[in-house]
């Protein structure tokens, strides 16, 4: 046997073997697949993907290879993300509003394969999940100018889902009419109370009458329905094309820097990985002098970065409150677990609402 003929049985024999190897890679792909759609995660995770080529990458001896081995192995993982993309087609996204509205928009980029599912309101949409007709619900926790979406935290402390991944959407609010109208025309705006508040400045200057919204897309719809001049409304250029309105002027919030955070919740808990992990708690404290005080000295003692610290009324009791703590580190942990057995000792109930890798800027 010549020695091409050998070097050809030997890559004949390699391929026989990668074909083995590619059917096992595509098994564990489509697994993850399918715990993506349980948990409500994006397929795309490129912190990830440069992890684990770099990681691989240092295990090839021949220096020569190793750039073909990269481009090896972002190929396989392109394949691994178009076989991913087709299993999650039939995936089922709710969110609050209507077509073109702000959640909407963010819910395509994340889920780009997923269909998704409008509902009236937070709680249809929170519910839809809990129900089983959807797969996981994207609904906002926070606005950079504005604050937290109270609605979405009580149905976060008194549901049953999960978080298993919070995302930061830049939000930037147009004022949006029937065509051929003038901003001299309008004398009334239409949208969100969310909305309204990040726009507060622009409408005080003008002194337009306000009038609130369930979400700026069914703002937007009505003010195409009603078709008059001296109506506009705050959205999205999106939710303006999807309804035939214009766009009298753009990025009218008053903040050049207007962030939404997205909380995308789940049936089923996420164990993310232990580098970079954020989680949420929720929590009540005994009634007694300084339980407050000792649930937060138990984090911070146990090595925990507390990022944030809210309290919202339960509604059961006057002047009882429940608090939502977000923080980093590894729940899963031993030390995590002491953490969370100490602050069941000074805290009336501890709800671990999620783990997730930290937040994706989208």
């Amino acid at each position: 046997m010549s020695d091409l003929e050998q070097a050809r049985q030997a890559i004949n024999e390699a391929d026989r073997e990668l074909v083995r190897l590619f059917e096992r890679r595509m098994e564990a792909v489509r697994q993850v697949a399918q715990y993506k759609k349980e948990h409500g995660l994006p397929v795309e995770d490129t912190t990830r993907e440069e992890h684990i080529v770099r990681k691989n990458a240092a295990f090839v001896e021949n220096e020569d290879y190793r750039s073909y081995y990269v481009s090896f192995l972002r190929a396989a993982m392109e394949l691994s993300k178009n076989y991913q993309h087709r299993l999650l087609d039939g995936m089922r996204v709710a969110y609050s509003g209507v077509e073109g509205a702000f959640a909407n928009i963010v819910a395509k980029r994340i889920f780009p394969d997923a269909t998704a599912v409008s509902h009236g309101d937070f709680a249809e949409a929170y519910q839809a999940v809990v129900d089983g007709d959807c797969d996981c619900a994207l609904l906002p926790v926070e606005n950079s100018h504005n604050g937290d979406v109270g609605k979405v935290l009580d149905l976060a402390f008194f549901g049953n889902l999960y978080v298993t991944g919070v995302y930061e959407a830049e939000i930037v609010q147009n004022l949006l009419a029937v065509p051929g109208t003038t901003l001299e025309d309008v004398k009334t705006v239409i949208s969100h109370p969310q909305a309204l508040g990040q726009c507060a400045a622009y409408i005080k200057h003008y002194g337009f009458n306000t009038v609130e919204a369930v979400n700026t897309a069914v703002a937007v719809r009505q003010v195409a329905e009603i078709g008059r001049k001296d109506i506009a409304a705050i959205g999205s250029v999106e939710a303006g094309e999807q309804f035939g309105l214009t766009k009298l002027e753009g990025h009218i919030n008053e903040s050049g820097q207007n962030t939404t955070r997205f909380a995308v919740f789940s049936r089923a808990r996420r164990s993310p990985s232990p580098k970079d992990t954020r989680f949420i708690l929720l929590f009540t404290v005994n009634n007694s002098a300084g339980s407050l005080g000792r649930a937060v000295s138990v984090i911070g003692e146990h090595g925990f970065n507390l990022r944030a610290l809210k309290s919202r009324p339960t509604k059961e009791l006057v002047w009882d409150y429940y608090f939502y703590a977000e923080g980093e580190g590894d729940l899963t942990s031993e030390n995590g677990q002491e953490m969370i057995r100490k602050l069941k000792e000074c805290c009336s109930n501890v709800k671990i609402l999620g783990s997730y890798e930290k937040e994706t800027h989208i």
